[in-house]
């Protein structure tokens, strides 16, 4: 099967990570993949939720949008619409709890991180691509409390990162672009952390039923490529 830019069934897309790339928030990665781009940007707010005033713990939550732009027919903006769609809401949902999965609230006492994802161009993928960029800059926004002396370390448990894997014409294959995603037989999303524990699967079978056996070696293959994401994620972070 014919695949872009030249691919194997268990290779990703070009992947490109390029943090500070504004300079307001706190933390702010620009992810590609392929022809996919999200900006990912994070800010911290000393304070918390209602529900964790008095707690000593933290909160990380997140919120994402596609812009007109992002494809190739206009969407209006939901805020215009007065009212953010199912799959937004959706999406934002998965990207704070995947996020909160892997820090450690009581470390970075009573603050709020907001995670914001907006997708500049998309082609497959939007989610996972802002669970892979969001990771890198809230751990940066986290860097420059610990680095202000605001906390003691930076409270964060472990690596994670997403990635999308699915049955294509009868083929198991990794990172899904648009054209592979609207006709894929089954389409599932991967979030994994750096040990290689599951923060959240989202598996759906769009043509056929799919076998336990199947089930296995998607998420296998989803691993191998969540592994070299992650990879990725730590040069970045090294060269901080």
């Amino acid at each position: 099967m014919e695949r872009s830019y030249n691919r194997k069934n268990d290779e990703a897309r070009p992947l490109e990570i390029i943090p500070h790339f504004t300079s307001n928030p706190d933390g702010s990665v620009l992810i590609k993949t392929g022809e996919t781009m999200v900006l990912c940007t994070a800010m911290i707010e000393e304070k918390v939720p209602p529900f964790l005033r008095g707690s000593a713990s933290g909160w990380v939550t997140a919120e994402y949008s596609m812009l007109p732009g992002s494809t190739d027919s206009r969407s209006a903006r939901e805020s215009a619409r007065g009212k953010i769609g199912g799959r937004t809401y959706e999406i934002q949902r998965l990207v704070g709890r995947s996020l909160r999965g892997v820090v450690d609230m009581k470390a970075l006492g009573e603050r709020t991180v907001w995670i914001d994802c907006d997708v500049l161009q998309a082609d497959g993928g939007t989610r996972t691509a802002s669970i892979t960029g969001a990771f890198v800059a809230l751990y940066i926004a986290l860097k420059k409390l610990h680095d202000n002396g605001q906390i003691p370390a930076i409270p964060i448990i472990d690596h994670m990162a997403a990635i999308s894997v699915g049955a294509v014409n009868g083929e198991l294959v990794l990172d899904l672009d648009y054209s592979e995603d609207s006709g894929a037989e089954v389409d599932m999303n991967v979030v994994m952390t750096g040990q290689g524990l599951l923060v959240e699967v989202q598996g759906t079978a769009e043509g056929k039923a799919f076998s336990r056996q199947e089930l296995n070696a998607m998420l296998d293959l989803a691993q191998g490529g969540i592994e070299r994401l992650i990879a990725a994620q730590k040069t970045v972070i090294q060269g901080l």
